[in-house]
């Protein structure tokens, strides 16, 4: 069944990801795959080093670091990968934000985030607004 996908209105907005895994050791820290982050407004690919057995919270940390931190949070994450790995992974991003958000704020990004329809604080440029606030 075909399912169709929205077209984003900001970059960053709506996010394909997708691990690539079974490649040869490489870099400092031996790292044997690839995270792929694809922004779907640009069409523009972030490729992160990756361990295959990195859990869901050091995924989460990487998309953090790498990604959120810079963007701010994203409304929509697509991948094809396995539905128990996608949901841990949305856990963990939400305990990332818990942790940084107050309570009020937190279910709104949860809510944007977990299904993808904008929340009641503007949208994407107000999550990036919240999470620049967070890291400064």
């Amino acid at each position: 069944m075909m399912v169709h996908i929205q077209e984003p209105k900001f970059p960053w907005e709506i996010v394909h990801m997708d691990w690539v895994t079974a490649l040869p050791p490489g870099g400092d820290r031996s790292y044997n795959a690839c995270l792929v982050l694809v922004d779907r407004y640009r069409k523009t690919p972030m490729f992160l080093p990756y361990h295959k057995d990195d859990t869901a919270m050091d995924t989460a940390m990487v998309i953090w670091s790498n990604i959120i931190s810079h963007t701010g949070l994203f409304q929509n994450g697509i991948s094809e990968r396995d539905p128990n790995l996608t949901s841990a992974l949305c856990t963990n991003l939400h305990t990332l934000f818990r942790k940084k958000l107050s309570q009020g704020l937190w279910w709104n990004t949860r809510v944007a985030w977990h299904s993808g329809i904008k929340n009641s604080l503007g949208g994407l440029q107000k999550n990036q607004e919240i999470t620049r606030k967070i890291l400064l």
